[in-house]
């Protein structure tokens, strides 16, 4: 009987690899074991950052607040506690795109909270 091989699906399976760590330096590029760890390693990192991507952007936003709120001569915490006192159903995104992009409007709501 005949020896089995494994080339086609074996071939198959080096090529998928190497051209998912295409761009890659070197031998992480070129070499198949060394592809093969960059690849999985790549995909950890995605699973892992697609996490940390969250907690990135809520820290942006909360330095966006915090920085137009001191402009507004109040401080994140207590304009935070404000909002939340008179029933401003905002969130965070939503409030730094506010300072961001219509600062008068973020004003009002700064005296808002502050309860004037």
């Amino acid at each position: 009987m005949s020896r089995s091989m494994n080339n086609v699906a074996a071939h198959r399976r080096h090529k998928r690899v190497l051209k998912r760590t295409r761009g890659n330096y070197g031998a992480r590029s070129r070499l198949y074991r060394t592809a093969l760890e960059t690849y999985q390693k790549g995909l950890q990192y995605a699973y892992r950052d697609r996490r940390n991507r969250k907690r990135v952007f809520r820290s942006l936003w909360i330095a966006r607040i915090s920085a137009a709120a001191r402009l507004c001569g109040i401080n994140y915490s207590t304009l935070m506690a404000g909002l939340k006192r008179a029933n401003v159903a905002l969130n965070r995104k939503e409030l730094a795109d506010i300072a961001a992009r219509d600062f008068q409007s973020f004003t009002k709501l700064a005296t808002l909270a502050r309860g004037e």
